[in-house]
């Protein structure tokens, strides 16, 4: 049997870090999934709102790293639970058991930065002079003609 599901999504609200009473650590967050067709009639596309779960050091990537709004690819299980509600109506919920979290974008420009690498948005490369460090030299001509 194969229970495989991987989603990617928008962050709704920062990841939640708890630890078990056995001191391992957990991270809840949920992510808002645009569904990839629109309804009828050229309607919007819904969106789904999929609550997923990490342990361990899953977990503490996922609250280091992640923040609302942030695109995350989760690869995981998909996995029900039942539980009552404060009425005693069973309930079932289902979640996503992430396995492995992912970056769906590069850190926004303006983002604040917690840690001190860079981001693909904000990286420059050092700037030299073309002829100093490259091994290729320039076609004469108008830039887009091609040589052949």
């Amino acid at each position: 049997m194969l229970n495989h599901i991987t989603i990617m999504g928008r962050l709704t609200r920062d990841p939640e870090l708890r630890m078990t009473q056995s001191q391992t650590q957990v991270a809840s967050f949920t992510l808002a999934v645009d569904r990839d067709f629109g309804g009828r009639d050229g309607a919007e596309r819904q969106t789904d709102f999929i609550d997923c779960v990490a342990w361990r050091q899953t977990a503490e990537f996922v609250s280091k790293y992640f923040t609302k709004g942030r695109m995350a690819v989760v690869s995981g299980r998909l996995q029900s639970r039942k539980w009552e509600d404060r009425d005693g109506n069973k309930r079932t919920s289902w979640e996503v058991v992430a396995d492995n979290v992912y970056f769906g974008d590069s850190r926004r420009d303006g983002a604040e930065s917690t840690d001190s690498r860079p981001s693909y948005s904000s990286y420059e490369a050092p700037k030299s002079s073309p002829k100093a460090s490259s091994p290729f030299e320039e076609l004469e001509g108008e830039d887009g003609e091609l040589p052949f």
